[in-house]
C-alpha cells in the first residue's frame, strides 16, 4: 500500500453553516483522503498549521442518489475529519498554506 503524503491526506476545509457554529468551540472541519485515519491526520494538521490538537473524529458521508427532472444523478461520498485544537488557538481558513 502506498503511504499518504501529508498534504495529499488533507483535500480542503468544510466551511458550512454547522462548521462556522463548531468553530466557536475550537474545532474545525476538512475533507481527507479515503484512507487517511485519526493518527494521519492529527499529524498532519499539526505540521501544516503549526498547532496543537487534541482529538479527530472522523465521519463517513455515504455517497448519494438523487433524481432530478427524470435523470439519475450521483454525489460522491468523502470523508471528513473534525478536529478539535487547543484552546486558544485557532486555523485561519481564509490563508492559504
Amino acid at each position: 500500500m502506498k503511504k499518504i503524503n501529508f498534504i495529499d491526506a488533507i483535500i480542503n476545509p468544510i466551511i458550512t453553516e454547522k462548521a462556522t457554529i463548531l468553530s466557536d468551540q475550537n474545532k474545525t472541519v476538512f475533507k481527507v483522503h479515503q484512507k487517511a485515519n485519526k493518527k494521519t491526520v492529527k499529524k498532519n494538521i499539526e505540521k501544516l498549521f503549526k498547532v496543537n490538537v487534541i482529538k479527530v473524529n472522523i465521519i463517513n458521508q455515504k455517497t448519494k442518489f438523487k433524481i432530478k427532472q427524470g435523470r439519475k444523478s450521483k454525489k460522491s461520498g468523502y470523508k471528513k475529519a473534525i478536529v478539535t485544537l487547543k484552546k486558544g488557538q485557532s486555523i485561519d481558513l481564509t490563508t492559504g498554506i
